[in-house]
């Protein structure tokens, strides 16, 4: 199948998939007008990808999945070493959250003090 039609058939993006293959996640096979042709099985592939990095994974995390993304993904009972990237995912994200609140705590109390200065009457 050609891209457009792995795109439909994947409820994705024809770009998706040029960067997933750039990645290394999915193969094609040129034609011989240059066009891209994926085998059927990579609709199954895509759709994985897609569940991995809609979980909050990342596309190198989804590279250490790629002995598994031919088989149900969603259903399968998750490995020792995918449990421990899903976590250490976890782990980034909740960084990263917790500096996002203090930078948001940080600029609403530097707002709560302008808006205080300028209630203040002046003397």
């Amino acid at each position: 199948m050609r891209i457009g039609e792995l795109a439909q058939a994947a409820s994705t993006t024809a770009r998706a998939l040029r960067h997933y293959e750039h990645e290394g996640l999915i193969t094609s096979r040129r034609a011989s007008n240059g066009y891209r042709i994926y085998d059927e099985a990579v609709v199954v592939q895509v759709r994985n990808i897609r569940h991995l990095l809609d979980a909050g994974l990342t596309l190198a995390d989804v590279r250490a999945f790629l002995p598994c993304l031919d088989g149900d993904v969603a259903a399968a009972p998750p490995s020792d070493r995918g449990i421990q990237i899903a976590l250490d995912r976890l782990a980034v994200l909740d960084e990263r959250i917790a500096a996002q609140t203090e930078a948001r705590d940080r600029l609403a109390a530097t707002l709560r003090r302008v808006r205080e200065a300028k209630i203040r009457p002046v003397a």
